[in-house]
């Protein structure tokens, strides 16, 4: 598909401009391309911000030639956090008859967000893995041009983690400190990532990219700076790698989506220390500003 000089190249996004990552993509590519975004349920912040949409599964869709029509680039962020092992075969059922369906159409990028190297069994125990990793093995065995982005653990507003962490924080003055919070992580801004996809979906060529942030934190002092922001003593009560899964599993079982086992034992599998992404004409955000500016938002909603 070549760009028609004077029209905005045409964006499909699968997966929607709603959710924490694709907030970001809408802020980054809608002042300069046509979105077209494609998930199951459009909402009206969507035809506001100037997207087209259409109310789609990917799970279910069969062919993607009639929304393909015109498009310049495809970017796909659908994914599950937790669903039935059927709901991850269908899903990549679906974006493998994506691939296919954009090679048949000439697209001229092909932009996959995935996830960072994980514990092995993961790729054989977990669907959430195993089925994503089929994915990227369908977009690295296509004739396409492509950019694999792997970005590590996200923070921005609305986050299921940092603001989570910090919530609990606030109400109980205590958190649980998973094994000996010697592992790292390197958390990365969702605007960040944004920038990170536009600039690997304009590179060309057929590229893997992992994304950390700027800083490569020990987990315990991550959370003990959550705990500082909040204008409290970091407190803890400590649990061993083991039972720190079995905590999440507990919590999973009883319906909580705070964490999930595979999480705590990523978490702990110190793999998540990526690091920092270069090439941006610009620093990454750190973290910190984040969380003294989530510390206050929360300040005032207690006192409201």
């Amino acid at each position: 598909m070549t760009e028609v000089p004077g029209q905005k190249p045409v964006l499909l996004l699968v997966g929607g401009g709603t959710g924490l990552v694709g907030r970001s993509i809408v802020a980054e590519f809608g002042r300069d391309h046509e979105i077209r975004s494609v998930h199951r349920r459009p909402a009206a912040a969507e035809t506001a911000a100037g997207l087209s949409t259409r109310a789609a599964d990917a799970e279910a869709v069969t062919d993607w030639r009639p929304f393909l029509e015109g498009v310049d680039m495809v970017l796909t962020l659908a994914w599950y956090r937790q669903a039935r092992r059927r709901h991850f075969v269908r899903l990549a059922d679906g974006l493998e008859r994506l691939v296919h369906d954009a090679e048949d159409a000439g697209v001229r990028r092909f932009v996959h967000v995935s996830v960072p190297d994980a514990p092995a069994h993961f790729d054989v125990d977990l669907p959430y893995l195993s089925e994503k990793r089929r994915v990227d093995r369908a977009v690295r065995s296509s004739r396409l041009d492509y950019a694999i982005v792997r970005p590590t653990m996200l923070f921005g507003p609305k986050d299921v983690l940092l603001t989570v962490m910090m919530r609990t924080i606030h109400r109980y003055h205590r958190f649980p400190m998973f094994g000996d919070g010697e592992y790292h992580i390197s958390p990365i801004s969702v605007a960040d990532v944004a920038s990170i996809l536009r600039r690997e979906g304009a590179r060309g060529g057929r590229t893997d990219t992992v994304a950390g942030g700027p800083r490569r934190w020990r987990y315990r002092d991550l959370t003990d700076a959550l705990f500082r922001a909040l204008g409290l003593k970091p407190r803890y009560f400590h649990l061993s790698g083991p039972n720190s899964v079995r905590l999440a599993w507990l919590l999973e079982t009883l319906g909580s989506t705070l964490l999930y086992a595979y999480e705590a034992e990523w978490l702990l599998s110190d793999m998540l220390g990526l690091p920092p992404y270069v090439g941006l004409d610009r620093p990454l955000a750190d973290v910190e500003p984040f969380i003294e500016a989530e510390a206050r938002r929360i300040g005032q909603l207690s006192r409201g």
